[in-house]
């Protein structure tokens, strides 16, 4: 028990606090335990999943370099997601009424039709675009080129994966951008900002704090889409070519495990970087203490802390300097 001086030199007890007692979470607990041991240890000696041959193909050179593809894949989808995600953005966001219907309409494509269907379609593009043309319209092509030969499966899979991302992406940034106060533009407005500078100085640092959880949650979501490629036929990606291996080796369950870890390994980086990015963004916000100050030439905390029972505030003073020789 801890003693609380009052006002006047008198002490009087404080509060001693007594942990509370949950004995159906501590048995919840070891339950999850137990099960969880239980499912290990079944794991290790069900001859299904043959862990030596997951060993085996985890870093074989096939495996690793679709896990590389996958990995490109995700980045260069997402780049231009992201990039047509804001465009997009801003064209919701626009008082003008065609520009708003346009990125309406786009939205309600490619977010009402399902990404495989998608993908399916990107892979016929060029049964019904026999040839890319440049030209005037309505006159003779300047530049042909064959569809099959100007875009390849690998293209095609960015181009599929990163127009149904951007949709989701503009939603992402819309929000983001309407979760800052209006009275911010108006203050750099104020300022003779201009809508260039407010949103760069201003706005856009504001609603990173929205946008990033959702946003870290796509770039995963992207990860995994990228199994569905197979649809264009795109067949180097890191499932396609493991099922490619164990069709031919009849290991189909050591391979999903051998697809699902590197899954995991990619995942759990994407999460890490996304944890230091959401610790970035919100720094500032949750973290104040309206009552306590610290005092600059002693380093301590001064203010006024309020004690439980004592019915008055008790006021914290700094360390009083020791005498001379003292120290």
């Amino acid at each position: 028990m801890a003693n609380t001086a009052a006002p006047g030199g008198k002490t009087e007890p404080g509060i001693k606090a007594i942990r509370l007692r949950h004995p159906w979470r501590n048995t919840f607990a070891v339950v999850l335990v137990l099960i969880a041991l239980l499912f290990i240890a079944d794991a290790a000696m069900r001859p299904a999943y043959d862990w030596p041959a997951v060993g085996k193909y985890l870093f074989d050179q096939r495996i690793s370099q679709a896990a590389f593809v996958t990995l490109q894949l995700t980045v260069y989808s997402m780049i231009i997601a992201i990039i047509l995600g804001v465009t997009l953005a801003i064209m919701r966001l626009s008082p003008n009424p065609v520009v708003n219907s346009i990125a309406w309409v786009y939205l309600w494509v490619f977010r009402g039709t399902p990404v495989y269907v998608q993908l399916v379609f990107w892979g016929l593009i060029g049964t019904i675009y026999q040839s890319i043309d440049i030209g005037l319209p309505f006159t003779e092509p300047w530049v042909s080129f064959p569809t099959r030969v100007a875009l390849s499966a690998f293209v095609l899979a960015i181009i599929g994966l990163a127009l149904n991302e951007a949709a989701y992406m503009a939603e992402i940034v819309r929000a983001g951008l309407l979760s800052v106060d209006s009275g911010q533009e108006e203050a750099a407005t104020a300022l003779g900002m201009s809508w260039f500078q407010t949103m760069v100085r201003v706005v856009v640092p504001q609603s990173m704090r929205v946008i990033i959880p959702p946003a870290g949650n796509e770039v995963i979501s992207m990860l995994k889409t990228t199994s569905l490629v197979t649809a264009i036929p795109f067949t180097l990606e890191l499932y396609t070519r493991s099922r490619d291996i164990a069709a031919v080796t009849f290991d189909t369950v050591p391979m999903l495990i051998v697809a699902s870890i590197w899954y995991l390994f990619f995942t759990s980086i994407l999460m890490v970087g996304q944890y230091f990015l959401e610790k970035r963004f919100a720094r500032g916000i949750g973290d104040r203490r309206p009552d306590k100050k610290t005092d600059d030439t002693t380093a301590t905390i001064t203010g006024v802390t309020p004690v439980v029972g004592s019915g008055r505030p008790t006021v914290v003073l700094p360390a009083a300097d020791p005498p001379k020789g003292d120290h």
